[in-house]
């Protein structure tokens, strides 16, 4: 019988935990928050402002952000499929525009890490405003593990869920 896998951000999975995100200046400047993470996946939403809005005669959210939105959104997967910490670098991903999203509505974000190889991590997901089974986007992708020698952002969390602090 093979033993449960162990993750390592699994003492954190549950509700939004912003940290998670924080330490990434271009999510913070869009306001991106963590509304829940899990093993292999995690769901961000992207708040609505009318500065992220790129078709002012429809009021659309331009599709930078929700690429921004859905590429966050599937480290995040990548790294709650992870049982240690390593560097996460996206090195493809597609995302399909279904519609348009719904002028004036937060977006969420919805990824999956479907599998993990000692390199490359695979995802999918979609982006929606209120039900993640009628999407406006949905995206596939692949990210590189261990893509820097530099420690990962998330080393800094206990085993216990408490971040790290110097001093």
């Amino acid at each position: 019988m093979a033993a449960e896998k162990q993750y390592a951000l699994a003492s954190i999975f549950g509700p939004g935990r912003d940290e998670l995100i924080d330490h990434t200046p271009h999510a913070r400047h869009l306001g991106i928050r963590v509304v829940r993470t899990g093993p292999c996946e995690a769901v961000l939403k992207l708040p609505y402002r009318a500065e992220l809005v790129g078709d002012p005669t429809r009021g659309v959210v331009f599709g930078g952000a929700i690429t921004t939105l859905l590429d966050h959104c599937s480290g995040l997967a990548a790294a709650c499929a992870m049982e240690t910490f390593q560097a996460i670098a996206t090195v493809d991903l597609r995302v399909d525009y279904l519609r348009a999203a719904a002028p004036g509505l937060d977006l969420y974000g919805h990824v999956t890490c479907y599998k993990m190889t000692k390199n490359v991590a695979f995802i999918r997901g979609v982006a929606y405003e209120h039900d993640p089974a009628d999407p406006f986007a949905s995206c596939q992708g692949t990210l590189m593990v261990g893509a820097n020698p530099t420690a990962s952002p998330f080393i800094r969390f206990n085993a216990d869920g408490t971040e790290e602090t110097s001093g």
